[in-house]
């Protein structure tokens, strides 16, 4: 498996990004409700970053670090957000991290995109284990985390500082035998 593969699901493409994703990635990942919730994501969101980030992927996804996908619709292929795993060879497991543009938040792409993204982790990758972490100050991430079977691990208490402000993160897993898909 040299080239990334696109997943696809009833609604939704998982695909690598192409170079021309960059405008629209910086439009969405730009607005503050997105990095507000992101460890990762600037604001504001620096002109040029998103180019340099989608970059990195090919090469990332080919020494297996990481794999990161955008979050497009079959329909009209919109693209919708992003969704990824950082991938410990040694250990055997990787953590997924993603984001959905405001304008789409609520309906359950965010949960689609990851369940198929767990799937992958699980069935191509033969992960072990993947997690997921999110502010406490963003319950929705927790639920997403919670449908597609990952149970709540525990809190680092006052674990990050966002904008002056300490957050705790929570913390969720699950491992390949406790799979119910």
């Amino acid at each position: 498996m040299t080239d990334q593969p696109t997943l696809e699901t009833p609604r939704l493409r998982l695909r690598p990004f192409h170079a021309d994703d960059s405008a629209a990635v910086e439009r969405m990942a730009g607005r503050r409700e997105i990095a507000r919730y992101t460890l990762t994501v600037p604001h504001p969101y620096p002109a040029g970053l998103a180019t340099q980030w989608i970059a990195g992927h090919a090469k990332a996804w080919a020494e297996r670090r990481s794999v990161t996908c955008a979050i497009e619709r079959r329909e009209d292929g919109r693209l919708l957000g992003a969704i990824g795993l950082s991938i410990d060879q040694e250990s055997v497991h990787a953590e997924m991290g993603y984001w959905i543009g405001l304008e789409y938040w609520g309906s359950g792409y965010a949960t689609e995109a990851a369940a198929e993204l767990l799937r992958f982790a699980f069935d191509t990758l033969h992960m072990h284990r993947v997690l997921a972490r999110h502010f406490g100050s963003n319950p929705a991430s927790g639920r997403v985390m919670q449908k597609i079977g990952m149970t709540m691990e525990g809190i680092l208490r006052q674990h990050h500082r966002k904008w002056g402000e300490f957050e705790d993160i929570v913390v969720y897993g699950i491992l390949a035998r406790d799979r119910t898909a």
